[in-house]
């Protein structure tokens, strides 16, 4: 059935001296990094979709081409205060999925109440912000769902490290996929379940 998904974006070094070779040699630091988008099904924390780009890449263009690889109806995104974009939002409201992204500080309403049609995702939780607060909007929209994505992007990093051991773009790009179908496998072996005393 339909699924939601959060997506976020995480580092990967490339290349380039560490710091404390940098440090005792003197050498300049030449680092480069790429970036992995991740979007991840909130139920299950298996990774539907993944991406890699340069750094210079904007969050917000890379999920359309995502949401091109997620196989089943999402219903609802999350994302941090980077897919805040105006463009994403027509995009998302086209393929008839709702957004779940905190507008940033300083946010206009863009469409007032008094206008005809639909109301703006973006506005309405705008309007929630002011009416509850930040912090109880995203309890009340379980905006906290997100952190999921973070707790991927961190369990990725302890199993295969931080960094791609590959030097090419499209090798690496095919190592990112490797590891993340490699992550899937173990989620589908088993996460580990915390029991509070």
């Amino acid at each position: 059935g339909p699924i939601d998904v959060v997506v976020d974006s995480t580092g990967l070094k490339v290349y380039g001296a560490g710091e404390w070779r940098s440090q005792a040699y003197q050498t300049p630091k030449r680092k480069a990094w790429r970036k992995l988008h991740l979007s991840i099904n909130a139920a299950t924390q298996e990774i539907v979709a993944e991406a890699l780009t340069t750094n210079r890449i904007d969050d917000a263009d890379v999920v359309p081409e995502l949401l091109t690889q997620v196989e089943t109806p999402v219903t609802r995104l999350y994302g941090d205060g980077a897919y805040d974009k105006w463009k994403l939002y027509d995009g998302l409201a086209q393929a008839e999925i709702e957004p779940v992204i905190p507008p940033r500080r300083g946010a206009a309403i863009r469409k007032h109440g008094n206008c005809a049609g639909p109301r703006l995702p973006r506005d309405e939780a705008l309007r929630g912000m002011r009416q509850m607060g930040r912090k109880r909007w995203k309890q009340h929209s379980g905006y906290h769902r997100r952190s999921l994505v973070e707790t991927s992007m961190s369990r990725l990093k302890q199993a295969f490290g931080p960094r791609l051991k590959n030097k090419g773009f499209e090798n690496q790009r095919t190592e990112a996929r490797l590891r993340c179908k490699l992550l899937n496998r173990f989620t589908r072996l088993g996460l580990p379940k915390f029991k509070w005393n």
